[in-house]
């Protein structure tokens, strides 16, 4: 089968689910904090929602389960969550990330982070030698419209010095793949946390890194 083949200078890549095995530790954390408040989510309802600002999903949550909710209550609730990520979080990299980064910076390619995650968390979650790999790091407080808006993936392309034509976007949610796309970004979808069925707005997806990089070939265009 003939590889398909990315002319870029740049590869921006979503954080959970896309580096970090950690989306089941964000879910744990949100179920639990839900369900003190009287609100039972399942798997789908959060994973759909990975990217999207913690107190966004506070509130739509609430909406969705039409539960009353006071303003000045949804802040505690995030940083309940917060706190219980930070306590249960366990270090688990997707499977083939770690030496899918160091490729593609071999290559020469300039490599990008665009997550939800605020600055301290990234820091605090990924290893020094991991974080210094990404020549340019957007995080979600920094923006003032998070996932699925595309300002995370225009800052990035602006901080890159890029057109949205020289970079591509790997993503794994929804919301995510939305928010490239608007930025007019090429969009790759890895199936590591929603069925593919999920991902369909995105220009490719594939089940894992393995994949991709068997049936993707990066080649790099000039700075």
């Amino acid at each position: 089968m003939k590889k398909l083949e990315l002319l870029v200078k740049a590869v921006i890549f979503d954080m959970d689910g896309v580096i970090t095995d950690t989306m089941p530790f964000h879910f744990r954390a949100w179920k639990q904090v839900f369900e003190e408040e009287g609100i039972a989510v399942d798997e789908c309802e959060i994973y759909m929602r990975e990217g999207q600002p913690g107190i966004v999903t506070v509130r739509e949550i609430f909406k969705q389960h039409k539960k009353k909710l006071l303003e000045e209550h949804v802040r505690s609730i995030l940083t309940k969550k917060e706190k219980m990520f930070k306590k249960i979080i366990k270090k688990r990299f997707v499977k083939g990330a770690l030496n899918f980064l160091d490729f593609l910076k071999n290559q020469g390619l300039s490599l990008a982070l665009v997550t939800g995650t605020s600055r301290h968390e990234v820091k605090r979650i990924l290893p020094k030698r991991l974080f210094d790999l990404f020549s340019v790091t957007v995080t979600g407080d920094e923006v003032k419209r998070g996932k699925p808006y595309p300002e995370p993936y225009l800052l990035a392309l602006k901080k890159l010095r890029l057109k949205s034509k020289e970079a591509v976007v790997i993503e794994n949610a929804p919301f995510g793949i939305y928010a490239a796309k608007r930025a007019r970004l090429t969009c790759l979808a890895l199936a590591t946390s929603l069925p593919e069925g999920y991902l369909k707005n995105a220009d490719h997806i594939f089940p894992s890194i393995a994949a991709l990089r068997r049936k993707v070939r990066f080649l790099t265009l000039s700075h």
